[in-house]
């Protein structure tokens, strides 16, 4: 059952009959949701916050960046997730020689009846609604820019003119970590346009013996449909009415100004950063904090989800000085010092 908890802070309090017809559809909206998990599950195994965080991320209608070392099922869940909701998904593999026209298109000139030419715009891969960026950080930054205008205005402008993007339209990129030879970083513009940097690390080794049994018999297993296009546009809808309580607001609010040099009430952390997170931060926080109490099977998100998707919201839109750096110190630690604060 869901659990209503919390005061409404994002506009009128709902009546009794908006509320129970909300309660509702957050109930029918859990139950789908269970469903995709049990989908993705069955093929991604040993894996559990990050299948959460992506899944959260596509409830609050942003962009994922999943980091990990090669081998550790980043392109396995992509591919699941596009099947598991129904959605029209491409992928482009980012190499050093990858060029813009390769992701949004071209225009080609063509000659058509009694010699008359003409350009044609031939879309590029981008065109979808799931793209999968693999290894994102091996292509130069000027073909990762090409990604910008799409992730956030959802079009492209390609010789003056504007094409928009099918809906829903979702950026899931994998990188590989900064430490790997022939790797480019991705500038901080672009990091701001993804809602979660979602970590992925080695299973444990119960994970890994199922994992093993699962994928070298006979028969892999495949992901089923379970949702389609139109019902997650219909989820990310519902998502922006959840109702968000005043505390957790001020809990967002706290967090995000926290981690920046120049409104930080912590001294200690305020001389350790370079540059912090901006507004996009704190929306990514209250759309993803709604979106992981449907997931929990709750109506209003709590502090406690503010707590769990700090990192992912903050590690990768904030940076340390040079100062910070040379005494050991990681932006892991500064985010566990501002969610200490929090209590």
């Amino acid at each position: 059952m869901i659990e209503v908890a919390g005061s409404k802070s994002d506009g009128a309090k709902p009546g009794a009959g908006e509320a129970g017809a909300l309660v509702a559809e957050v109930e029918a909206l859990g139950e789908r949701l269970h469903r995709v998990r049990q989908a993705v599950g069955r093929v991604i195994f040993g894996q559990e916050e990050v299948v959460e965080h992506t899944l959260i991320t596509l409830l609050s209608g942003g962009h994922a960046l999943l980091v990990g070392v090669p081998g550790l099922g980043k392109t396995k869940l992509v591919e699941t997730l596009g099947t598991v909701l129904g959605l029209d998904a491409r992928r482009v593999q980012f190499t050093p020689d990858l060029m813009p026209a390769d992701i949004i298109g071209s225009e080609v000139l063509e000659e058509g009846e009694g010699g008359r030419r003409a350009f044609r715009f031939l879309p590029g891969p981008v065109f979808c609604q799931l793209l999968m960026a693999d290894e994102i950080n091996r292509a130069s930054p000027r073909t990762q820019s090409a990604l910008l205008q799409s992730m956030q205005e959802h079009r492209v402008a390609v010789a003056g003119q504007v094409h928009p993007l099918p809906g829903p339209f979702h950026v899931l990129a994998t990188q590989n970590p900064i430490e790997q030879e022939g790797t480019y970083p991705l500038p901080e513009a672009q990091l701001d346009r993804f809602l979660l940097e979602v970590e992925i690390t080695y299973p444990d080794e119960a994970a890994e013996r199922a994992m093993l049994l699962a994928t070298t018999g006979a028969q892999d297993a495949r992901p089923m449909p379970a949702l389609t296009a139109a019902e997650l546009i219909s989820a990310q809808a519902l998502i922006r009415r959840i109702p968000v309580g005043e505390g957790v607001l001020d809990a967002i609010l706290r967090l995000v100004r926290g981690a920046r040099p120049e409104t930080s009430s912590l001294p200690g952390i305020g001389k350790q950063l370079a540059w912090g997170p901006g507004p996009r931060a704190a929306q990514a926080l209250m759309l993803a904090t709604r979106a992981r109490a449907v997931l929990d099977g709750r109506l209003a998100p709590s502090v406690e989800d503010v707590l769990a998707l700090a990192a992912p919201v903050l590690r990768h839109r904030m940076a340390l000085n040079f100062s910070a750096r040379a005494e050991g110190v990681a932006v892991a630690d500064v985010i566990e010092t501002l969610k200490a604060q929090l209590g």
